[in-house]
Protein backbone atom coordinates (compact mmCIF):
# COMPACT_ATOMS: atom_id res chain seq x y z
CA UNK A 1 0.00 0.00 0.00
CA UNK A 2 1.52 3.70 -0.76
CA UNK A 3 0.56 5.72 1.51
CA UNK A 4 2.38 8.63 0.60
CA UNK A 5 4.91 9.83 -1.76
CA UNK A 6 7.33 12.50 -1.72
CA UNK A 7 9.62 14.09 -4.11
CA UNK A 8 9.72 16.71 -7.06
CA UNK A 9 7.02 17.74 -9.07
CA UNK A 10 7.91 16.75 -13.03
CA UNK A 11 4.31 17.39 -14.63
CA UNK A 12 1.38 18.98 -13.22
CA UNK A 13 -2.25 18.94 -15.55
CA UNK A 14 -6.07 20.15 -14.11
CA UNK A 15 -6.33 16.14 -12.97
CA UNK A 16 -3.17 14.70 -12.07
CA UNK A 17 0.84 15.63 -10.88
CA UNK A 18 3.60 13.04 -11.85
CA UNK A 19 5.77 13.24 -8.38
CA UNK A 20 9.30 11.63 -9.07
CA UNK A 21 10.17 9.30 -6.43
CA UNK A 22 13.85 7.72 -6.47
CA UNK A 23 14.29 8.21 -9.84
CA UNK A 24 10.59 6.73 -10.87
CA UNK A 25 7.79 9.35 -12.21
CA UNK A 26 4.34 8.26 -10.45
CA UNK A 27 1.61 9.74 -11.97
CA UNK A 28 -1.16 10.76 -9.26
CA UNK A 29 -5.16 11.68 -9.92
CA UNK A 30 -5.30 14.56 -7.65
CA UNK A 31 -7.89 17.16 -7.44
CA UNK A 32 -7.58 20.60 -9.36
CA UNK A 33 -6.75 22.18 -6.10
CA UNK A 34 -3.77 20.07 -5.25
CA UNK A 35 -2.77 20.57 -9.38
CA UNK A 36 -2.81 24.08 -8.96
CA UNK A 37 -1.40 24.26 -5.55
CA UNK A 38 1.76 22.26 -6.29
CA UNK A 39 5.04 23.80 -8.41
CA UNK A 40 7.47 22.35 -11.09
CA UNK A 41 10.24 21.86 -10.38
CA UNK A 42 9.44 22.12 -6.19
CA UNK A 43 9.23 18.88 -3.85
CA UNK A 44 5.68 18.08 -2.76
CA UNK A 45 4.02 15.47 -0.08
CA UNK A 46 1.01 13.79 -1.78
CA UNK A 47 -1.07 11.22 0.28
CA UNK A 48 -2.09 8.83 -1.95
CA UNK A 49 -4.36 5.82 -2.18
CA UNK A 50 -3.47 2.93 -4.53
CA UNK A 51 -6.61 1.36 -6.32
CA UNK A 52 -5.49 -2.09 -7.92
CA UNK A 53 -7.63 -3.23 -10.40
CA UNK A 54 -7.00 -6.42 -12.53
CA UNK A 55 -5.80 -4.18 -15.71
CA UNK A 56 -4.84 -0.99 -13.93
CA UNK A 57 -2.69 0.31 -10.79
CA UNK A 58 -3.59 3.95 -9.85
CA UNK A 59 -2.72 6.37 -7.49
CA UNK A 60 -5.11 8.93 -6.02
CA UNK A 61 -3.49 11.95 -3.83
CA UNK A 62 -4.65 14.42 -1.52
CA UNK A 63 -2.98 17.48 0.03
CA UNK A 64 -4.54 16.43 3.52
CA UNK A 65 -4.54 13.06 5.82
CA UNK A 66 -8.03 13.89 6.11
CA UNK A 67 -8.85 14.37 2.99
CA UNK A 68 -7.66 10.79 2.14
CA UNK A 69 -9.56 9.12 5.07
CA UNK A 70 -13.00 10.63 3.74
CA UNK A 71 -11.89 9.51 0.58
CA UNK A 72 -11.73 5.88 1.97
CA UNK A 73 -15.12 6.42 3.58
CA UNK A 74 -16.60 7.06 0.30
CA UNK A 75 -15.08 4.33 -1.46
CA UNK A 76 -17.05 2.64 0.94
CA UNK A 77 -20.12 3.55 -0.17
CA UNK A 78 -21.89 0.88 -3.10
CA UNK A 79 -21.84 2.57 -6.09
CA UNK A 80 -18.94 5.25 -5.10
CA UNK A 81 -15.79 4.57 -6.97
CA UNK A 82 -12.34 6.06 -6.91
CA UNK A 83 -13.15 9.05 -9.20
CA UNK A 84 -16.35 9.59 -7.94
CA UNK A 85 -15.13 10.08 -4.10
CA UNK A 86 -12.40 11.90 -5.65
CA UNK A 87 -14.84 14.01 -7.41
CA UNK A 88 -16.73 14.91 -4.41
CA UNK A 89 -13.44 15.83 -2.78
CA UNK A 90 -12.73 18.10 -5.50
CA UNK A 91 -16.38 20.40 -5.02
CA UNK A 92 -16.91 19.54 -0.90
CA UNK A 93 -14.19 20.15 2.03
CA UNK A 94 -13.94 17.16 4.82
CA UNK A 95 -15.82 18.90 6.74
CA UNK A 96 -18.39 20.31 4.40
CA UNK A 97 -18.55 16.46 4.09
CA UNK A 98 -19.07 15.48 7.16
CA UNK A 99 -22.06 18.50 7.95
CA UNK A 100 -24.24 17.40 5.21
CA UNK A 101 -23.62 13.58 6.69
CA UNK A 102 -24.75 14.92 9.70
CA UNK A 103 -27.42 17.48 8.38
CA UNK A 104 -28.98 14.84 6.16
CA UNK A 105 -28.37 16.81 3.03
CA UNK A 106 -27.95 14.74 -0.12
CA UNK A 107 -28.25 17.61 -1.82
CA UNK A 108 -24.45 18.63 -1.34
CA UNK A 109 -24.06 15.28 -2.92
CA UNK A 110 -26.23 15.42 -6.07
CA UNK A 111 -24.24 19.00 -7.24
CA UNK A 112 -21.01 16.67 -8.05
CA UNK A 113 -20.79 15.51 -11.13
CA UNK A 114 -21.59 11.57 -11.58
CA UNK A 115 -23.27 11.56 -8.20
CA UNK A 116 -26.80 10.89 -8.79
CA UNK A 117 -29.91 11.30 -6.68
CA UNK A 118 -30.41 7.52 -4.99
CA UNK A 119 -26.27 7.30 -4.95
CA UNK A 120 -26.20 11.22 -3.09
CA UNK A 121 -28.60 9.55 -0.40
CA UNK A 122 -26.77 6.29 0.02
CA UNK A 123 -23.71 8.53 0.62
CA UNK A 124 -25.49 10.21 3.36
CA UNK A 125 -27.38 6.56 5.03
CA UNK A 126 -23.60 5.13 5.18
CA UNK A 127 -21.61 7.03 6.45
CA UNK A 128 -23.93 8.69 9.03
CA UNK A 129 -22.25 8.72 12.34
CA UNK A 130 -18.43 8.49 10.35
CA UNK A 131 -17.32 11.72 10.32
CA UNK A 132 -16.54 14.06 13.23
CA UNK A 133 -18.02 17.43 12.25
CA UNK A 134 -14.93 19.71 13.49
CA UNK A 135 -14.48 23.49 12.60
CA UNK A 136 -12.53 23.73 9.37
CA UNK A 137 -12.07 26.68 7.11
CA UNK A 138 -14.65 26.35 3.43
CA UNK A 139 -12.08 28.69 1.89
CA UNK A 140 -9.94 25.51 0.32
CA UNK A 141 -13.43 24.51 -1.78
CA UNK A 142 -14.04 28.16 -2.64
CA UNK A 143 -11.02 28.52 -4.12
CA UNK A 144 -10.72 24.59 -5.92
CA UNK A 145 -14.34 25.10 -7.18
CA UNK A 146 -13.17 28.74 -9.11
CA UNK A 147 -10.06 28.04 -10.42
CA UNK A 148 -11.31 24.49 -11.46
CA UNK A 149 -13.96 26.22 -13.38
CA UNK A 150 -11.93 29.13 -14.83
CA UNK A 151 -9.37 26.13 -16.30
CA UNK A 152 -12.24 24.28 -17.74
CA UNK A 153 -13.59 28.01 -19.59
CA UNK A 154 -10.05 28.46 -21.00
CA UNK A 155 -9.42 24.84 -22.36
CA UNK A 156 -13.15 25.39 -23.93
CA UNK A 157 -12.08 28.85 -25.11
CA UNK A 158 -8.80 27.30 -27.20
CA UNK A 159 -5.92 27.41 -24.09
CA UNK A 160 -4.22 24.30 -23.60
CA UNK A 161 -4.45 23.00 -19.96
CA UNK A 162 -1.02 24.54 -19.51
CA UNK A 163 -1.15 27.77 -20.37
CA UNK A 164 -4.61 28.17 -18.65
CA UNK A 165 -3.70 26.43 -15.46
CA UNK A 166 0.03 29.46 -15.70
CA UNK A 167 -2.27 31.80 -16.12
CA UNK A 168 -4.62 31.39 -13.48
CA UNK A 169 -1.53 30.56 -10.92
CA UNK A 170 -0.49 34.03 -12.14
CA UNK A 171 -3.67 35.68 -11.29
CA UNK A 172 -4.04 34.38 -8.38
CA UNK A 173 -0.76 34.90 -6.83
CA UNK A 174 -1.57 38.39 -7.69
CA UNK A 175 -4.65 38.30 -5.75
CA UNK A 176 -3.06 36.35 -3.08
CA UNK A 177 -6.42 34.24 -2.92
CA UNK A 178 -8.59 32.97 -5.55
CA UNK A 179 -11.76 32.71 -3.06
CA UNK A 180 -13.11 36.19 -3.05
CA UNK A 181 -12.96 35.95 -6.70
CA UNK A 182 -16.18 35.03 -8.40
CA UNK A 183 -15.57 32.64 -11.64
CA UNK A 184 -16.42 35.70 -14.17
CA UNK A 185 -13.67 37.91 -12.54
CA UNK A 186 -11.06 35.33 -12.38
CA UNK A 187 -11.65 34.23 -15.58
CA UNK A 188 -11.62 37.95 -17.18
CA UNK A 189 -8.47 38.27 -15.31
CA UNK A 190 -7.09 35.15 -16.34
CA UNK A 191 -8.53 36.10 -20.19
CA UNK A 192 -6.13 39.41 -19.45
CA UNK A 193 -3.00 37.70 -18.77
CA UNK A 194 -3.56 34.94 -21.68
CA UNK A 195 -4.08 37.71 -24.15
CA UNK A 196 -0.79 39.46 -24.79
CA UNK A 197 0.96 36.34 -24.44
CA UNK A 198 -0.82 34.65 -27.04
CA UNK A 199 -0.57 38.10 -29.28
CA UNK A 200 3.18 38.36 -28.48
CA UNK A 201 3.19 34.49 -29.48
CA UNK A 202 1.28 35.33 -33.03
CA UNK A 203 3.55 38.12 -33.74
CA UNK A 204 7.18 36.54 -33.05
Amino acid sequence: MISSVRGTVLSASGTSVVVEVGGVGLRVSVTPHLALTVRVGEQALVHTALIVREDDLSLFGFAEREELEVFDLLRSVTGVGPKSAQGVLSTLTPHQVATAVADDDDAAFRRVSGIGPKTAKLIVLSLAGKLDVAPSAPTVTAASTTAADVLVALVGLGWSEREAQAAIDAVVADRGDAVAVAVPQLLRASLGHLGPQKSAGARS
